[in-house]
Protein backbone atom coordinates (compact mmCIF):
# COMPACT_ATOMS: atom_id res chain seq x y z
CA UNK A 1 0.00 0.00 0.00
CA UNK A 2 0.79 3.71 -0.71
CA UNK A 3 0.56 6.24 2.21
CA UNK A 4 2.04 9.63 2.21
CA UNK A 5 4.77 8.78 -0.77
CA UNK A 6 5.79 5.91 1.16
CA UNK A 7 5.50 2.46 -0.32
CA UNK A 8 4.85 -0.57 1.98
CA UNK A 9 5.70 -3.84 2.17
CA UNK A 10 4.78 -6.98 4.45
CA UNK A 11 4.78 -10.52 4.03
CA UNK A 12 4.13 -13.14 7.49
CA UNK A 13 6.10 -15.77 7.75
CA UNK A 14 5.55 -18.54 11.22
CA UNK A 15 3.37 -15.53 12.70
CA UNK A 16 6.01 -12.76 12.38
CA UNK A 17 5.45 -9.77 10.25
CA UNK A 18 8.56 -8.93 7.82
CA UNK A 19 7.96 -4.95 6.76
CA UNK A 20 9.95 -2.49 4.06
CA UNK A 21 9.22 0.47 3.02
CA UNK A 22 10.53 2.62 -0.14
CA UNK A 23 9.70 6.11 -1.71
CA UNK A 24 11.11 4.79 -5.28
CA UNK A 25 8.38 2.86 -7.48
CA UNK A 26 10.02 -0.30 -7.86
CA UNK A 27 8.67 -3.36 -8.28
CA UNK A 28 6.55 -4.90 -5.58
CA UNK A 29 7.41 -8.65 -5.92
CA UNK A 30 11.47 -7.59 -5.88
CA UNK A 31 10.16 -6.34 -2.32
CA UNK A 32 8.32 -9.01 -1.28
CA UNK A 33 10.75 -11.68 -2.46
CA UNK A 34 13.86 -9.91 -0.40
CA UNK A 35 11.89 -10.17 2.54
CA UNK A 36 11.04 -14.11 2.42
CA UNK A 37 14.57 -14.86 1.31
CA UNK A 38 15.38 -12.30 4.66
CA UNK A 39 13.18 -13.99 6.47
CA UNK A 40 14.84 -17.47 5.47
CA UNK A 41 18.64 -16.13 6.12
CA UNK A 42 17.54 -15.04 9.75
CA UNK A 43 15.58 -18.51 9.95
CA UNK A 44 19.11 -20.43 8.95
CA UNK A 45 21.46 -18.44 11.27
CA UNK A 46 18.91 -18.81 14.40
CA UNK A 47 17.76 -22.80 13.53
CA UNK A 48 14.07 -21.54 14.73
CA UNK A 49 11.98 -18.50 13.82
CA UNK A 50 10.27 -16.81 16.63
CA UNK A 51 9.95 -13.79 18.82
CA UNK A 52 11.99 -15.03 21.32
CA UNK A 53 15.01 -16.05 19.09
CA UNK A 54 14.65 -12.33 17.32
CA UNK A 55 15.13 -10.93 20.74
CA UNK A 56 18.09 -12.41 22.33
CA UNK A 57 19.69 -12.34 19.05
CA UNK A 58 19.24 -8.48 17.69
CA UNK A 59 22.68 -7.81 17.08
CA UNK A 60 23.43 -10.95 15.12
CA UNK A 61 19.84 -10.08 12.85
CA UNK A 62 20.49 -6.09 12.63
CA UNK A 63 24.47 -7.54 11.27
CA UNK A 64 22.76 -9.25 8.58
CA UNK A 65 20.22 -7.29 7.78
CA UNK A 66 23.56 -4.99 7.14
CA UNK A 67 25.01 -7.00 5.06
CA UNK A 68 22.19 -8.21 3.06
CA UNK A 69 20.91 -4.86 1.60
CA UNK A 70 23.87 -2.08 2.19
CA UNK A 71 22.77 1.64 1.35
CA UNK A 72 19.21 0.44 0.00
CA UNK A 73 20.75 -1.90 -2.48
CA UNK A 74 20.78 -6.01 -2.44
CA UNK A 75 23.91 -7.32 -1.95
CA UNK A 76 23.28 -10.69 -1.29
CA UNK A 77 20.75 -13.61 0.44
CA UNK A 78 22.56 -16.35 0.28
CA UNK A 79 23.49 -18.10 3.67
CA UNK A 80 26.69 -19.65 2.21
CA UNK A 81 28.90 -16.38 1.46
CA UNK A 82 27.15 -14.33 4.28
CA UNK A 83 29.20 -16.98 6.70
CA UNK A 84 32.21 -15.03 5.34
CA UNK A 85 31.06 -11.85 6.59
CA UNK A 86 29.31 -12.38 10.10
CA UNK A 87 30.94 -12.67 12.95
CA UNK A 88 28.20 -12.37 16.16
CA UNK A 89 27.76 -16.28 17.03
CA UNK A 90 23.66 -17.17 17.17
CA UNK A 91 22.12 -17.79 20.38
CA UNK A 92 20.13 -20.78 21.09
CA UNK A 93 16.78 -20.44 22.30
CA UNK A 94 14.15 -23.59 23.72
CA UNK A 95 11.94 -23.93 20.99
CA UNK A 96 9.09 -24.89 23.00
CA UNK A 97 10.81 -27.81 24.77
CA UNK A 98 10.65 -29.69 21.37
CA UNK A 99 11.24 -33.79 21.14
CA UNK A 100 14.74 -34.71 19.62
CA UNK A 101 14.53 -34.86 16.40
CA UNK A 102 14.15 -38.62 14.78
CA UNK A 103 12.50 -40.37 12.20
CA UNK A 104 9.38 -40.49 14.82
CA UNK A 105 9.44 -37.27 15.79
CA UNK A 106 9.96 -35.15 12.90
CA UNK A 107 6.36 -34.35 12.83
CA UNK A 108 5.25 -33.79 15.94
CA UNK A 109 3.31 -31.13 16.52
CA UNK A 110 4.70 -28.78 19.29
CA UNK A 111 2.48 -25.35 20.07
CA UNK A 112 5.42 -23.48 18.33
CA UNK A 113 6.66 -26.02 16.15
CA UNK A 114 5.91 -25.96 12.22
CA UNK A 115 5.13 -28.80 10.46
CA UNK A 116 7.23 -30.48 8.19
CA UNK A 117 9.98 -27.76 7.86
CA UNK A 118 10.50 -27.06 11.57
CA UNK A 119 14.73 -27.98 11.91
CA UNK A 120 15.23 -26.08 14.82
CA UNK A 121 19.22 -26.14 14.27
CA UNK A 122 21.51 -23.11 13.08
CA UNK A 123 23.83 -23.60 10.10
CA UNK A 124 26.78 -22.30 12.06
CA UNK A 125 26.19 -23.25 15.39
CA UNK A 126 27.94 -26.59 16.18
CA UNK A 127 26.38 -29.41 18.67
CA UNK A 128 27.74 -29.37 22.22
CA UNK A 129 31.25 -30.27 22.10
CA UNK A 130 32.03 -28.60 19.02
CA UNK A 131 31.28 -31.49 16.44
CA UNK A 132 28.85 -31.21 13.93
CA UNK A 133 26.43 -33.69 13.19
CA UNK A 134 26.46 -34.92 9.71
CA UNK A 135 22.79 -34.64 8.20
CA UNK A 136 20.69 -33.41 5.71
CA UNK A 137 16.83 -32.83 5.55
CA UNK A 138 14.71 -33.19 2.05
CA UNK A 139 11.37 -32.44 2.43
CA UNK A 140 8.39 -32.73 0.35
CA UNK A 141 6.19 -30.27 0.87
CA UNK A 142 2.40 -29.66 -1.13
CA UNK A 143 0.26 -26.89 -0.70
CA UNK A 144 -3.32 -28.14 -2.10
CA UNK A 145 -6.09 -25.98 -3.31
CA UNK A 146 -9.58 -27.59 -4.26
CA UNK A 147 -12.75 -26.00 -4.53
CA UNK A 148 -15.97 -28.98 -4.12
CA UNK A 149 -19.94 -27.59 -5.35
CA UNK A 150 -22.24 -28.19 -3.31
CA UNK A 151 -23.01 -31.85 -4.47
CA UNK A 152 -19.79 -32.77 -3.89
CA UNK A 153 -17.56 -32.39 -7.37
CA UNK A 154 -14.24 -30.80 -7.31
CA UNK A 155 -14.76 -27.58 -9.67
CA UNK A 156 -11.33 -26.89 -9.36
CA UNK A 157 -7.81 -28.72 -8.19
CA UNK A 158 -4.21 -27.73 -8.06
CA UNK A 159 -1.07 -28.79 -6.40
CA UNK A 160 2.00 -25.98 -5.33
CA UNK A 161 4.62 -28.53 -4.44
CA UNK A 162 7.92 -27.80 -3.24
CA UNK A 163 11.10 -29.89 -2.67
CA UNK A 164 13.07 -28.12 0.44
CA UNK A 165 16.47 -29.10 1.11
CA UNK A 166 18.07 -27.92 4.13
CA UNK A 167 22.30 -29.27 4.63
CA UNK A 168 24.10 -29.97 7.49
CA UNK A 169 27.06 -31.60 5.60
CA UNK A 170 30.42 -30.05 5.77
CA UNK A 171 32.60 -29.37 3.14
CA UNK A 172 29.26 -29.36 0.52
CA UNK A 173 29.83 -32.68 -1.09
CA UNK A 174 28.12 -33.28 -4.17
CA UNK A 175 24.34 -35.15 -3.89
CA UNK A 176 22.39 -36.98 -6.20
CA UNK A 177 18.38 -36.92 -6.15
CA UNK A 178 16.36 -39.37 -7.98
CA UNK A 179 12.71 -38.98 -8.78
CA UNK A 180 10.17 -41.15 -10.20
CA UNK A 181 11.53 -42.78 -13.02
CA UNK A 182 8.12 -41.73 -14.78
CA UNK A 183 7.90 -38.34 -13.73
CA UNK A 184 6.43 -36.27 -16.76
CA UNK A 185 6.53 -32.46 -17.51
CA UNK A 186 3.64 -30.82 -19.13
CA UNK A 187 0.32 -32.04 -20.28
CA UNK A 188 0.63 -35.88 -21.43
CA UNK A 189 -2.15 -35.00 -23.65
CA UNK A 190 -4.67 -33.97 -21.55
CA UNK A 191 -4.99 -36.97 -19.64
CA UNK A 192 -5.37 -37.77 -15.72
CA UNK A 193 -2.59 -38.45 -13.60
CA UNK A 194 -4.68 -41.26 -13.01
CA UNK A 195 -5.17 -42.14 -16.38
CA UNK A 196 -1.56 -43.61 -15.72
CA UNK A 197 -0.91 -46.93 -14.42
CA UNK A 198 0.84 -47.22 -10.95
CA UNK A 199 0.13 -48.12 -7.65
CA UNK A 200 -0.75 -45.34 -4.71
CA UNK A 201 2.69 -44.11 -3.60
CA UNK A 202 4.66 -44.66 -7.21
CA UNK A 203 3.93 -44.36 -10.22
CA UNK A 204 3.41 -41.47 -13.23
CA UNK A 205 3.48 -38.04 -11.71
CA UNK A 206 2.47 -35.58 -14.61
CA UNK A 207 3.40 -31.82 -13.57
CA UNK A 208 2.42 -28.86 -15.33
CA UNK A 209 5.62 -26.88 -14.93
CA UNK A 210 8.32 -27.01 -12.88
CA UNK A 211 11.65 -25.00 -12.01
CA UNK A 212 14.72 -26.12 -10.35
CA UNK A 213 17.20 -23.81 -8.05
CA UNK A 214 20.77 -22.42 -9.51
CA UNK A 215 22.65 -25.39 -8.05
CA UNK A 216 21.13 -28.29 -9.63
CA UNK A 217 22.42 -29.57 -12.55
CA UNK A 218 20.05 -31.26 -14.59
CA UNK A 219 22.40 -33.37 -17.06
CA UNK A 220 21.06 -36.57 -16.39
CA UNK A 221 16.89 -35.71 -15.53
CA UNK A 222 15.88 -36.20 -19.26
CA UNK A 223 17.59 -39.30 -19.19
CA UNK A 224 16.95 -40.90 -15.30
CA UNK A 225 14.87 -38.10 -13.91
CA UNK A 226 18.16 -37.61 -10.78
CA UNK A 227 18.98 -34.07 -9.47
CA UNK A 228 23.01 -33.64 -8.90
CA UNK A 229 23.80 -30.79 -7.33
CA UNK A 230 26.28 -29.02 -4.26
CA UNK A 231 23.77 -27.46 -1.74
CA UNK A 232 24.58 -24.59 -0.26
CA UNK A 233 24.28 -23.77 3.58
CA UNK A 234 20.57 -22.97 4.67
CA UNK A 235 17.43 -23.80 3.61
CA UNK A 236 17.03 -23.88 -0.12
CA UNK A 237 13.97 -24.97 -2.36
CA UNK A 238 15.16 -27.53 -4.90
CA UNK A 239 12.07 -27.78 -7.15
CA UNK A 240 9.27 -26.33 -7.24
CA UNK A 241 6.34 -27.86 -9.30
CA UNK A 242 2.66 -27.18 -10.48
CA UNK A 243 0.17 -29.86 -10.99
CA UNK A 244 -3.70 -29.27 -11.86
CA UNK A 245 -4.42 -32.61 -13.07
CA UNK A 246 -7.31 -34.44 -11.10
CA UNK A 247 -5.72 -35.68 -7.87
CA UNK A 248 -7.87 -37.56 -5.20
CA UNK A 249 -8.41 -35.22 -1.93
CA UNK A 250 -7.66 -36.00 1.31
CA UNK A 251 -10.64 -34.83 2.72
CA UNK A 252 -14.52 -34.99 1.43
CA UNK A 253 -16.60 -32.71 3.26
CA UNK A 254 -20.43 -32.99 3.96
CA UNK A 255 -22.93 -30.27 4.87
CA UNK A 256 -26.89 -29.81 5.26
CA UNK A 257 -28.48 -27.03 6.49
CA UNK A 258 -32.16 -27.52 7.71
CA UNK A 259 -34.41 -24.92 8.88
CA UNK A 260 -36.12 -26.20 12.10
CA UNK A 261 -38.58 -22.66 12.30
CA UNK A 262 -38.69 -19.35 11.59
CA UNK A 263 -36.04 -18.47 14.05
CA UNK A 264 -33.89 -21.94 14.19
CA UNK A 265 -31.89 -23.65 12.05
CA UNK A 266 -29.57 -26.98 12.11
CA UNK A 267 -25.78 -27.27 10.78
CA UNK A 268 -24.47 -30.77 9.74
CA UNK A 269 -21.24 -30.92 8.88
CA UNK A 270 -19.56 -34.40 8.26
CA UNK A 271 -16.04 -34.48 6.99
CA UNK A 272 -14.29 -38.12 5.98
CA UNK A 273 -10.50 -38.50 5.66
CA UNK A 274 -9.64 -40.29 1.87
CA UNK A 275 -6.34 -41.07 2.87
CA UNK A 276 -4.93 -44.41 4.37
CA UNK A 277 -5.88 -45.37 7.56
CA UNK A 278 -1.80 -45.94 9.07
CA UNK A 279 -1.74 -41.85 7.98
CA UNK A 280 -2.79 -39.01 10.76
CA UNK A 281 -3.82 -35.34 10.19
CA UNK A 282 -3.00 -32.87 12.51
CA UNK A 283 -4.73 -29.29 13.19
CA UNK A 284 -7.64 -29.61 11.72
CA UNK A 285 -9.80 -26.45 11.58
CA UNK A 286 -13.19 -26.19 9.73
CA UNK A 287 -14.54 -23.08 9.79
CA UNK A 288 -18.31 -21.62 8.05
CA UNK A 289 -19.68 -18.13 8.29
CA UNK A 290 -23.34 -17.89 9.32
CA UNK A 291 -26.34 -15.53 8.45
CA UNK A 292 -25.57 -11.69 9.63
CA UNK A 293 -28.59 -12.31 11.97
CA UNK A 294 -27.62 -15.38 13.97
CA UNK A 295 -27.47 -14.44 17.75
CA UNK A 296 -26.25 -18.10 19.42
CA UNK A 297 -25.04 -21.82 18.32
CA UNK A 298 -25.07 -24.68 20.66
CA UNK A 299 -22.88 -27.26 18.92
CA UNK A 300 -23.21 -31.54 19.74
CA UNK A 301 -20.21 -33.57 18.81
CA UNK A 302 -20.62 -37.34 18.05
CA UNK A 303 -20.23 -39.45 21.53
CA UNK A 304 -16.55 -40.82 22.23
CA UNK A 305 -15.00 -37.44 20.20
CA UNK A 306 -11.81 -36.66 21.52
CA UNK A 307 -9.74 -33.43 21.33
CA UNK A 308 -12.13 -31.81 19.23
CA UNK A 309 -13.40 -28.12 20.24
CA UNK A 310 -16.50 -26.12 18.78
CA UNK A 311 -16.54 -21.97 19.23
CA UNK A 312 -18.81 -19.52 17.25
CA UNK A 313 -17.70 -16.13 16.70
CA UNK A 314 -20.14 -13.56 17.25
CA UNK A 315 -17.79 -11.02 15.60
CA UNK A 316 -18.01 -12.26 11.82
CA UNK A 317 -20.61 -14.51 12.73
CA UNK A 318 -18.35 -17.93 11.95
CA UNK A 319 -18.50 -21.31 13.42
CA UNK A 320 -15.33 -22.84 13.73
CA UNK A 321 -14.70 -26.52 14.90
CA UNK A 322 -11.40 -27.66 15.48
CA UNK A 323 -9.77 -31.51 15.41
CA UNK A 324 -6.52 -32.14 17.12
CA UNK A 325 -6.10 -35.62 14.92
CA UNK A 326 -7.72 -37.33 12.35
CA UNK A 327 -6.72 -41.14 11.47
CA UNK A 328 -6.95 -42.28 7.60
CA UNK A 329 -10.27 -43.65 7.00
CA UNK A 330 -12.60 -41.92 9.43
CA UNK A 331 -15.84 -39.73 9.94
CA UNK A 332 -16.32 -37.27 11.55
CA UNK A 333 -19.80 -35.42 12.26
CA UNK A 334 -20.97 -31.96 14.24
CA UNK A 335 -24.50 -30.55 14.75
CA UNK A 336 -24.50 -26.95 15.40
CA UNK A 337 -28.17 -25.57 16.03
CA UNK A 338 -28.46 -22.00 15.02
CA UNK A 339 -30.66 -19.18 16.71
CA UNK A 340 -31.52 -16.06 14.85
CA UNK A 341 -32.60 -12.80 15.95
CA UNK A 342 -34.70 -11.98 13.21
CA UNK A 343 -37.06 -14.37 10.32
CA UNK A 344 -34.93 -15.15 7.41
CA UNK A 345 -36.82 -13.65 4.70
CA UNK A 346 -34.55 -15.92 1.74
CA UNK A 347 -32.80 -19.09 1.14
CA UNK A 348 -30.63 -20.05 4.37
CA UNK A 349 -27.89 -21.93 2.48
CA UNK A 350 -27.18 -18.45 0.26
CA UNK A 351 -26.21 -16.65 3.59
CA UNK A 352 -24.30 -19.35 4.47
CA UNK A 353 -20.87 -20.57 3.81
CA UNK A 354 -18.74 -21.88 1.89
CA UNK A 355 -17.13 -24.16 4.00
CA UNK A 356 -12.93 -24.36 4.78
CA UNK A 357 -10.48 -26.18 5.84
CA UNK A 358 -7.33 -26.07 6.99
CA UNK A 359 -4.79 -29.01 7.74
CA UNK A 360 -1.66 -30.57 8.02
CA UNK A 361 -0.97 -34.28 6.76
CA UNK A 362 2.40 -35.49 7.39
CA UNK A 363 4.27 -38.81 5.81
CA UNK A 364 1.37 -37.89 2.60
CA UNK A 365 1.40 -35.80 -0.78
CA UNK A 366 -1.57 -36.44 -3.15
CA UNK A 367 1.05 -35.83 -6.15
CA UNK A 368 2.61 -39.19 -5.52
CA UNK A 369 6.07 -37.37 -6.30
CA UNK A 370 8.88 -39.48 -4.40
CA UNK A 371 12.52 -39.14 -3.35
CA UNK A 372 13.70 -42.70 -4.85
CA UNK A 373 17.07 -42.38 -3.36
CA UNK A 374 19.46 -39.67 -1.87
CA UNK A 375 22.78 -40.13 -2.80
CA UNK A 376 25.98 -38.36 -1.31
CA UNK A 377 29.60 -38.46 -2.30
CA UNK A 378 31.57 -40.31 0.11
CA UNK A 379 34.51 -38.15 1.47
CA UNK A 380 35.81 -42.00 3.46
CA UNK A 381 34.65 -44.96 3.81
CA UNK A 382 33.44 -44.38 7.25
CA UNK A 383 31.33 -41.17 6.15
CA UNK A 384 27.42 -42.06 6.26
CA UNK A 385 25.65 -38.85 6.91
CA UNK A 386 22.22 -39.06 8.40
CA UNK A 387 19.76 -38.82 5.72
CA UNK A 388 16.22 -37.24 6.27
CA UNK A 389 13.19 -37.35 3.52
CA UNK A 390 9.85 -36.31 4.59
CA UNK A 391 6.44 -35.50 3.22
CA UNK A 392 3.31 -33.45 4.18
CA UNK A 393 0.53 -31.76 2.75
CA UNK A 394 -0.79 -28.70 3.79
CA UNK A 395 -3.99 -27.11 3.05
CA UNK A 396 -3.99 -23.79 0.75
CA UNK A 397 -7.47 -23.47 -0.41
CA UNK A 398 -9.77 -26.03 0.33
CA UNK A 399 -13.23 -24.98 0.26
CA UNK A 400 -16.88 -26.78 -0.28
CA UNK A 401 -20.40 -24.62 -1.44
CA UNK A 402 -23.12 -25.47 0.21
Amino acid sequence: MNVDGVNYFHVKVVGLLFVATSRANLSPSLVLELLQRIARVIKDYLGVLNEDSLRKNFVLVYELLDEVVDFGYVQTTSTEILKSYIFNEPIMVDAGRLPPLGPAAMFMQGTKRMPGTAITKSVVANEPGGRKREEIFVDIIEKISITFSSSGYILTSEIDGTIQMKSYLTGNPEIRLALNEDLSIGRAGGRSVYDYGGSAGSGAVVLDDCNFHESVHLDSFDVDRTLTLVPPDGEFPVMNYRITQEFKPPFRINTLIEEAGSLKAEVILKIRAEFPSDITANTILVQMPLPAYTSRVSFELEPGAVGQTTDFKESNKRLEWSLKKVLGGSDHTLRAKLTFSQESHGNITKEAGPVSMTFTIPMHNPSRLQVKYLQIAKKSKTYNPYRWVRYVTQANSYVARI
